[in-house]
């Protein structure tokens, strides 16, 4: 089993930039969680720096480099394309999209970076987007280019078995609001786009699933029961993001407190990221919003609220709570349990990149202590 946490949480699109912030933050993180043997990292490497390490000299370079300091690259999160950390992301995260050459691209450069990277005999992993956003934009044209160009990448990474010994397996990563963001899209993707047009053992060999907890969880999806549907029809989850969302029971709080808990959720509505809100009513209807913001602006009056909030904002995987706020935590707990039962799946990755744009009261003086917080309270929970 491997433990590692996602450097999306650090600005930086260069080579250059990343070794820096390894050096600062993951070297840091190491000596509190894993002082005596080496570390796993999940790397986020830009297209720029993807690309850079076509070159051999580079790859050995930063190869010796990640030895020499211990750290194990044994996932790489290839689902952010460019800069992660500007002013505005929001949607552009979603670009290039699978129906792109450019994603293509990226994603076998990401590919022979990681072949070059990994130690001997280790698989790898790469968390990829999940087609584009928005599903009902999607045209038959797109659909069938982004189809055919996953297959493609299955073709690839079995040659590249075939040819090398190396398993990496690409692990598609539903999100709300995404072309696939519950268990139900990815599996339809398989059975009807990708299965009928190739040999199964190359299909579920080479593309699998990151499952983002944080992600299942802000649509209501029960862990276990996602988890159990992808074991049974035969789709292997190759990658757990390990991440914990907002969430609130406004049913559970006095009218009194409903006020100041919206309060509290308004200072998570940050401009830089997308943070997809679903609301589900004491009915069991559900609504969803494509932003925070949105989901705010709807609420007419704060004391009448009697529902439960669900937002996307990766917050530290340790808390239960923010305050009047709760987090979905108890889902992380919920998805060890069935993981542990999943030998196959070997890589879990830490995914809080928002450390930064936390409201101030929750963040912490030092992101390698945060961090290493939480890798320490995983490992614990996965070995118990």
């Amino acid at each position: 089993m491997q433990i590692g946490y996602c450097t999306n949480v650090h600005a930086g699109p260069d080579l250059e930039t990343t070794r820096a912030n390894l050096l600062q933050y993951a070297s840091n993180v190491k000596q509190q969680f894993s002082p005596e043997t080496p570390m796993g990292v999940g790397l986020w490497l830009a297209a720029p720096a993807a690309a850079s390490l076509r070159d051999p000299v580079q790859l050995a370079t930063f190869r010796d480099w990640l030895a020499q300091h211990e750290l194990v690259p044994f996932t790489l999160n290839g689902f952010p394309y460019g800069d992660f950390h500007t002013e505005i992301v929001k949607h552009r995260v979603y670009k290039p999209t699978w129906f792109d050459s450019n994603r293509l691209t990226y994603t076998t450069n990401l590919i022979n970076a990681l072949h070059g990277l990994l130690p001997e005999g280790m698989e790898g992993s790469i968390s990829t987007l999940p087609i584009a956003w928005d599903r009902k934009s999607m045209t038959p044209q797109q659909w069938i280019k982004a189809s055919q160009q996953l297959l493609q990448l299955c073709r690839y990474l079995h040659q590249l078995e075939q040819e090398t010994g190396r398993l990496i397996y690409v692990c598609l990563e539903p999100e709300p609001g995404c072309v696939l963001d519950v268990a139900k899209d990815m599996i339809d993707l398989f059975h009807e786009r990708l299965l009928p047009f190739e040999d199964e053992n190359i299909v579920t060999r080479y593309l699998r699933i990151c499952h983002d907890i944080c992600h299942s969880a802000v649509m209501f999806e029960p862990q276990a029961d996602v988890l159990q549907r992808y074991r049974t029809l035969g789709i292997r989850v190759g990658k757990v993001q390990i991440s914990s969302a907002v969430r609130v029971d406004f049913n559970s709080i006095t009218p009194e407190q409903r006020s100041q808990a919206l309060e509290q959720l308004a200072s998570f509505n940050e401009p830089r990221y997308l943070h997809q809100t679903s609301i589900r009513e004491p009915s069991g209807e559900t609504r969803f919003y494509e932003d925070l913001s949105l989901a705010l602006d709807a609420v007419k009056q704060a004391r009448d609220l009697n529902s439960i909030w669900s937002v996307h904002f990766h917050v530290p995987v340790y808390l239960e709570s923010l305050g009047l706020l709760g987090t979905s935590r108890s889902d992380i707990l919920r998805c060890f349990e069935v993981c542990k039962s999943m030998p196959d799946l070997q890589h879990y990755e830490v995914e809080t990149y928002a450390w930064n744009v936390l409201p101030k009261e929750h963040q912490v003086d030092n992101l390698a202590d945060g961090i290493a917080r939480e890798m320490n309270w995983v490992r614990e929970q996965l070995t118990s």
